[in-house]
């Protein structure tokens, strides 16, 4: 590997789910930040190709920033593993784990975090039972507001907020139109944080949270990556005790879920300062709007310089003479 010096990374980008788009963006990120650091990338989407590419002796490490179904959801992992790629982030096992919201969230509670009461609801069932019926337990039960959301998917793709019975229907629709299970959970009025974990060589470092602030109110697609739709602060605007208590929850999260590398763990803040786990990230946006890269820089790191440092522990290799981080 010519002594690590410039180590050989090939950033896999794109993919055919719904966030293909968000998927490139961030995959340009990451090759001009190693690129910076130092090392030889190659961007490439995912095809039939790519097997013989990685058996080659041209790469020491693949960095999987496909988002949405196969980057997430271990598949992409899986066949890594098979052919014995070292690459960044979490096992196929720890994404699996992560990528469905439903059992995410019992992961999380039976760590001890608090998550809010909800129901998944296979598309299938929904109609079996009567929709009207179903909403009205559903109601009933979770009372209102609601979120509506894919129970596998990110970047708020298919995802609604609902304030009265009346809209319940429209928004049913809208996720299933990104996936076959609905996640239905109770809505906690406060404040949005992120809070990304990445491991280094010294251990794993919780990054200053990121506050969001949506201009208009829902962070959904929109709000996340037009320049401008949301306001962020990072460090988040918290009490010190509320910042323990976020910064605590994602570092458990990180654990519970067996990741590795990188993680992102979404969180709403309530007005009691009570934080409520969400989900979590193994694979978080890395585009000029995302919520890592905002966090790397808060911390005061230099962002090609953390993912080299990445890249180095996919490798299993800690080289006196790595790049020191600034």
């Amino acid at each position: 590997m010519n002594e690590w010096l410039s180590p050989r990374v090939l950033v896999l980008a794109g993919g055919l789910s719904h966030e293909r788009d968000v998927s490139l963006r961030s995959g340009r990120r990451v090759a001009d930040a190693l690129k910076d650091a130092g090392c030889n990338v190659d961007v490439r989407d995912v095809d039939e190709q790519l097997l013989d590419v990685v058996r080659s002796d041209r790469i020491d490490v693949v960095w999987p920033l496909l988002h949405g179904a196969s980057g997430e959801d271990g598949a992409v992992r899986d066949v890594l593993e098979l052919v014995g790629v070292p690459y960044v982030g979490s096992s196929a096992r720890s994404c699996r784990l992560s990528w469905s919201k439903p059992v995410a969230k019992g992961v999380a509670r039976d760590a001890g975090l608090a998550t809010p009461a909800f129901v998944a609801l296979p598309h299938g069932t929904f109609r079996e039972l009567g929709a009207s019926r179903v909403l009205s337990a559903i109601v009933d039960r979770l009372g209102l507001p609601l979120v509506v959301k894919p129970a596998s998917g990110g970047s708020a793709l298919g995802a609604s907020a609902v304030r009265t019975a009346d809209a319940l229907p429209r928004a049913m629709v809208d996720c299933f139109a990104y996936g076959d299970v609905a996640l239905v959970e109770r809505h906690v009025t406060g404040v949005e944080v992120a809070v990304s974990v990445v491991e280094l060589p010294d251990g794993p470092l919780v990054l200053p949270p990121v506050e969001i602030a949506p201009d208009g109110g829902l962070y959904d697609y929109d709000a996340r990556y037009t320049a401008g739709a949301t306001t962020f602060y990072c460090p988040a605007r918290l009490t010190p005790e509320t910042m323990d208590a976020v910064t605590t929850m994602a570092l458990t999260a990180h654990r519970a879920f067996g990741l590795r590398h990188v993680s992102r763990t979404d969180l709403i803040v309530d007005p009691s300062g009570q934080p409520w786990f969400l989900e979590v990230n193994v694979a978080p946006g890395m585009t000029e709007t995302s919520l890592l890269p905002q966090s790397v820089e808060a911390a005061g790191l230099t962002p090609g310089t953390v993912y080299r440092r990445l890249v180095e522990a996919a490798a299993g290799t800690n080289r006196s003479h790595s790049v020191t981080l600034s």
